[in-house]
């Protein structure tokens, strides 16, 4: 939840131009991407399209904390009051778990939103691994116009470096987790933003390896929106490629 703040505040209209932008080069590729829409509106925000979960089922940080409340730790709240066990015998406590205080501080619910709010972004390294100059050039290869990571690990949206277009992408049977969550998919997720990826032990969206590498050749399966760059990147040499992995590493 590094930088989910910032993520927050970026507008709809930058991730809907950000869509649009180089659409020459993602066609030929297959990069589609789609904004979630089907999420439960936060009125105290502007924001309608999701952003945050595996399949940006949320636009704020407040939903997203009363959920994760919910299903994380199976405590209902004022924005989530549903138990998810249903049957009666299991109810032993009042719903919601976690109501507004009366008076006092804020809700649970609150707190947490205001705690992820606060936490600063992720900052690079740009010295390791692998040195600076080896980092620069993994950066050239990661961007739109050669690999094509950047097509949709998008480097900067309105002035936040999250490295992810915040758009539903499908990913090919492989990576598919069965779940359909609002305009999402079996196969589609967000783009998972990127910062913060050097101190990251697990990849994908189930944790499914600890191999960099493997991570991004997982991206390549048919019907997949990233098979073509994921091509592009097979094509590289093993230099080139320890370059991008660096680059990587050093976010």
């Amino acid at each position: 939840m590094f930088g989910a703040g910032l993520m927050e505040r970026i507008p709809d209209s930058a991730m809907l131009e950000n869509r649009r932008a180089h659409a020459d080069t993602k066609q030929p590729l297959g990069i589609r991407g789609k904004a979630q829409q089907d999420v439960l509106q936060d009125e105290q925000l502007e924001n309608t399209l999701g952003r945050f979960g595996w399949k940006a089922q949320h636009a704020s940080v407040r939903l997203f904390a009363g959920e994760a409340y919910n299903v994380e730790m199976g405590i209902t709240n004022e924005l989530f009051e549903t138990e998810l066990e249903q049957a009666p015998n299991c109810q032993y406590a009042e719903v919601p778990n976690s109501p507004i205080p009366k008076s006092g501080p804020p809700s649970d619910v609150d707190l947490f939103t205001a705690f992820m709010r606060g936490l600063e972004p992720p900052a690079p390294n740009p010295k390791e691994p692998g040195g600076d100059e080896s980092i620069a050039r993994g950066a050239a290869a990661f961007a739109h116009d050669q690999v094509g990571c950047a097509l949709c690990h998008t480097p900067e949206l309105a002035g936040v470096r999250l490295y992810s277009d915040l758009l539903l992408h499908s990913m090919g049977a492989t990576l598919a987790d069965g779940v359909t969550q609002g305009d999402a998919g079996p196969d589609q997720f967000r783009t998972a933003p990127l910062w913060g990826l050097g101190q990251r032990l697990f990849f994908l969206h189930d944790g499914r390896t600890q191999d960099l590498l493997e991570a991004i050749l997982a991206h390549g399966d048919d019907g997949s929106e990233a098979k073509g760059v994921s091509e592009r990147f097979n094509e590289l040499d093993n230099d080139a490629q320890q370059d991008m992995l660096n680059f990587l590493r050093s976010l």
